[in-house]
Order: structure tokens, then sequence, then C-alpha cells
């Protein structure tokens, strides 16, 4: 293995097209060690043979996505959301992976209520960080850009997420660092300092900003190197915070999707060891 890949991570969603038997293959021949895994392709591979086949292929899961969407008002919808969060720590866990990305959720239908919203992630925190610690698993609260805000995840800044976070123990919930969502925030700098100050850093995570968006934007992160974010800047922000876990790189790209899987992997490892330290 190259050392410039030691501590690269190939999050499943950037070549999605591969299966996951394809993808552990192609990471072998690359020498890549490091997979972010996502729940739906593990349930429909299913969850023990998954588990399997990566611990065969001698891959570390350095998270799994997603849990969240924890805004729900209603009692049923709520108690279904922490069911299914459980869920998803059981699967972390079995996965070996001590880290779930949570993508809180948006407003629920006819509200208007940010601060609500968010204290209902509070609550649900609460009953969720005590599980995911039984089970050696850490809650990674990711902040989405506030583009996303209405419908996915009222989450937008590293401050809000944090603000969130520290009411629990760090080794309960923590944050994602991803530069997709945090580049344009002058604040964001100084709150991964905060972050890394109280050990809350659980994973960072790398994606290109590139314009115009496509239409619904939700498929807009760009390949790192192709936009406007300066990836070894963030890198520099994460490390002197005390970061020294794997970087993932996490992309939702049509073009990359309509390409081959294998091409693109090599490309995103190419693209990391040329675009960070």
């Amino acid at each position: 293995m190259s050392t410039a890949l030691e501590r690269f991570s190939i999050n499943q969603m950037t070549v999605k097209q591969l299966s996951l038997p394809e993808l552990a293959d192609a990471c072998g021949r690359l020498g890549v060690v490091n997979v972010g895994l996502w729940r739906e392709p593990v349930r429909a591979y299913g969850l023990e043979a998954t588990a399997k086949l990566v611990r065969d292929a001698g891959l570390t899961v350095t998270t799994l996505c997603r849990g969240g969407f924890l805004t729900a008002i209603d009692p049923a919808e709520r108690t279904k959301a922490l069911d299914d969060n459980r869920r998803a720590v059981d699967e972390a866990a079995t996965l070996g992976t001590e880290v779930l990305v949570l993508v809180s959720g948006g407003l629920p239908a006819g509200s208007k209520d940010l601060h609500g919203a968010r204290e209902r992630i509070a609550d649900a925190l609460a009953e969720l960080g005590p599980y995911a610690e039984e089970h050696g698993v850490k809650l990674a609260i990711e902040p989405l850009h506030p583009m996303y805000a209405s419908d996915r995840c009222v989450v937008s800044t590293l401050t809000q997420a944090l603000d969130l976070a520290e009411r629990f123990p760090a080794h309960q919930v923590g944050v994602t660092v991803d530069t997709y969502h945090i580049w344009w925030d002058d604040r964001a700098p100084a709150e991964i300092a905060r972050a890394g100050a109280g050990g809350r850093i659980h994973t960072f995570q790398l994606a290109d900003w590139t314009t115009p968006l496509p239409e619904g934007v939700l498929n807009g992160r760009g390949q790192i190197g192709d936009g406007a974010i300066d990836m070894r800047e963030w890198q520099g922000y994460v490390e002197a915070a005390g970061y020294t876990g794997a970087i993932e790189v996490e992309l939702f790209n049509d073009a990359l999707w309509a390409r081959d899987g294998r091409e693109v992997l090599a490309e995103t490892a190419q693209r990391f060891v040329a675009h960070t330290a």
C-alpha cells in the first residue's frame, strides 16, 4: 500500500455503481484499505455477509451512513425514527466501525420552527447516545449546507452541531467535518478547533464545490480538485485540532456514477494524493 493512501477512505456513495464485492476487489487492487459504507446497499447485500466481506478483504470500515432524521413531531414517527437509529447503531457495531454519521432531518411538513426541530434532535440524542456507547459506537452529527435546512438537515453549521453535541459526552456524540458543507463559513476553522479540543471530530470528509449546481442540488458534490475548496487548508485545520483518523471522500455526482466505477475509484485516489498533504 502506498503510504499516501494510508488515511484515504473511499465512501461507498462515491462509486455506488460498484457492488460490494466489486468495491472490495477494486480497493484491494489499488491498495485502498478504508471504506465508508451506507446502510441501504449493506442491507441489500446482507449485514453479516458485508461484515465478512470487508473483514476478509482487510478493509477497515471508517463510518456507516446514515442515522438521523430525528425531527418528527408525531409520537409514532418519533418512535419509528428512534428504533431505526438503534438498528443503525447495531449495524455499525456488526460492521466494526465506531462512527455512525447522523443527518439530522429537515422541518416536518407544515412546520417553520427550526429551534423546535433542533431541540427534538437533542431529545433523541439523549436516548441514542447511551445506547450507542453500550455498543462501542459514536454518533457524528453532520452539519449540511444551509440549502438543505428545510428538507434534509436543520443543523447547518459546525456551531449548531457542536452546541447539540456538547450536551453529551464526547465518546457518545461528536461531529462530522465535511468540506462541502462548511467551506463557506468563516467561523468553521475556529469551530473545528473547538471540536478538536473536546475530542469531538469523529470523522472528516472531502468533497469539492463546483457550480452551477445541478437541478435538485443533492448530487452536486464535485470531484476533489475540480472546484473552489482548498482541501489542504481544511485538512490543516482538522489536523491542528488533533484529528489523525481516516479522511473519506464522499461524492454524490451523476457524471461520476455514469462512468466505470473502478476508473472513478482510481481517479479519486489519485486526486486525494494530489490535493492532501
